[in-house]
């Protein structure tokens, strides 16, 4: 084997070896992806590449991943079942090497006339999953010479793995919707006992999330403060309907007991050993910048992040609401108090933060 040979036989086997790397720590089905294709244009030596995914339900294909200056326009492209040398390598689960396009009948046009791209070959490798094709992988535009067979079975070793990938992201994102809804479902059995809270988990979530985006929380911090306000208000659970459902103001010992529900809703969830980062969001939503709030008397940034932006959540949409002891404050009176109380009962970067994302809704002019 000649030297050329085995540096191109180190080099695949260093991409194949990092991807698979990625693969295992990782369940970001976007990352694998983008990495994915940058790893098939390395190992094929190639000029661009894509990854295309079959839609389940029509059976196209549909750009996933699309390097290159003109990526975001295939990506808005679809391929009919069977249509393009893509098309064909789905259709019939088995590579192809396509070393001058322009004259093979299979080719299909349209993406290079969308893109200004001319494609000259191609090696395309079928995704596999359980022995069914779920995409294809393509390399574009050999850098030197042709594409051979060793090239093939590089690719096609490499769509083993993305395959893989693709498939448990897949089932991870399945699981994550469907705790979600479990997570939805029981807060609004919440909101099922008293009527003049409809809607309102959902629009703290929506607020907390629009704050948490604007500070740029990272991913882990997002997802924990998404569940923690879905969530706030589980403990409501077990307060008495008298008291819950009370129509008027209530009095010292009811506003004691009410004031439990922040426990009780850490309490439920302790139960859970995958919610251990949500807890905290959960207990000290209601703890005050000051240290005057409740359970723990938490103050300042004592108080978990994830606490401190649904507090500001919460409050606004309890103020924007009608009860059965007042009407709706308007959302600029409501604005109002945020700020009086920043500071105090709020962390007042986090008001500042969600006056501007409201003022970028146009519903309040700062």
């Amino acid at each position: 084997m000649s030297d050329d040979a085995v540096l191109r036989k180190n080099r695949q086997l260093k991409t194949l070896v990092d991807l698979s790397a990625l693969v295992n720590s990782t369940l970001d089905t976007r990352e694998i992806r983008k990495r994915a294709i940058e790893a098939a244009t390395t190992l094929a030596d190639a000029e661009t590449g894509s990854l295309l995914l079959v839609d389940r339900e029509t059976g196209d294909l549909f750009f996933e991943v699309a390097l290159g200056e003109k990526g975001n326009i295939l990506q808005a492209m679809r391929l009919a079942r069977g249509q393009g040398i893509a098309g064909w390598v789905a259709e019939r689960g088995e590579p192809l090497i396509v070393n001058d396009a322009g004259t093979d009948p299979r080719f299909f046009r349209g993406a290079d006339e969308k893109s200004s791209f001319t494609t000259k070959n191609m090696v395309c490798v079928p995704l596999k999953s359980k022995g069914k094709v779920i995409g294809v992988l393509q390399a574009v535009n050999k850098r030197s010479g042709l594409f051979d067979e060793e090239d093939s079975e590089g690719l096609s070793a490499l769509a083993n793995q993305i395959a893989v990938a693709i498939e448990n992201a897949g089932l991870y994102q399945e699981l994550k919707e469907a705790f979600y809804g479990t997570a939805h479902a029981l807060a609004e059995t919440i909101e099922k006992r008293d009527p003049y809270t409809g809607g309102h988990t959902y629009r703290v979530m929506e607020y907390s999330l629009a704050i948490g985006k604007m500070m740029d929380l990272p991913d882990e911090e997002t997802e924990n403060l998404k569940l923690a306000a879905i969530l706030h208000d589980i403990g409501k659970i077990g307060i008495r309907d008298s008291i819950l459902l009370k129509n008027g103001r209530l009095d010292r010992e009811e506003v004691r007991t009410m004031n439990l529900h922040a426990e009780y809703g850490a309490e439920i969830l302790r139960h859970v050993k995958q919610l251990d980062k949500v807890i905290p969001g959960v207990r000290a939503h209601h703890e005050r910048f000051d240290g005057n709030g409740y359970p723990d008397r938490l103050k300042g940034s004592g108080i978990p992040m994830i606490a401190r932006i649904i507090a500001v959540a919460d409050t606004f949409d309890a103020m924007t609401t009608d009860r059965p002891y007042r009407k709706a404050l308007t959302v600029s009176e409501a604005v109002g108090e945020l700020r009086k109380n920043s500071g105090t009962q709020f962390d007042g970067e986090i008001v500042e933060t969600f006056v501007r994302y409201f003022s970028g809704t146009g519903q309040y002019a700062a």
